[in-house]
């Protein structure tokens, strides 16, 4: 990313992959908001579904935080970065696919970069185009064997929150004149 700030290599693509269950970066608003649920923490400028969000109880793959990091939203919200969101069937089955391949159950936070990854692959593929994929493993699933199970037992669904649902968590975002 420096290089890419600096013009060095202003081309490159940075893609943040999140879940569609949560959308903070795709279908979030870029405003202060508090870093927790509890409001306890101070108020920081990032993407946000508010900190009233409530996850649909089902979201088994990672990543269940209301918010982004405001580093990461500054660059998506400047232009620096895209973003896209992924159904968790997907991810899993992205990652037993990476876990087949490679001898590594990778975990679902990190599989969500393995499935953009692959479709970037595949998109390559298919126009000729030659490119450098690079993504971040940043853990293994052992820990997520449930999630992991639920998922080849076709127990996972794909949830997609509707307007309503992120209204109600738009809501809970404090209103501070002069900061928005």
């Amino acid at each position: 990313m420096r290089d890419k700030l600096n013009g060095i290599h202003p081309d490159t693509r940075f893609v943040g992959v999140e879940p569609a269950s949560c959308p903070s970066l795709t279908r979030g608003v870029y405003a202060y908001d508090f870093a927790d649920t509890g409001q306890a923490c101070l108020l920081c400028k990032m993407y946000t579904l508010g900190n009233g969000f409530i996850p649909s109880p089902d979201h088994a793959g990672g990543l269940r935080y209301h918010g982004m990091s405001p580093i990461v939203s500054k660059l998506k919200h400047d232009g620096y970065m895209e973003a896209v969101a992924v159904r968790q069937t997907d991810v899993f089955a992205a990652a037993e696919q990476f876990a087949k391949l490679e001898t590594i159950l990778p975990a679902p936070e990190s599989s969500h970069a393995i499935l953009q990854a692959i479709r970037e692959a595949e998109r390559c593929r298919e126009t000729g185009e030659a490119k450098t994929i690079l993504f971040g493993l940043t853990g293994t699933g052992y820990f997520d064997m449930v999630a992991y199970d639920r998922y080849n037992r076709g127990e996972l669904e794909d949830h997609i929150p509707t307007d309503e649902e992120l209204q109600a968590g738009f809501d809970s975002i404090p209103h501070v004149p002069g900061l928005q």
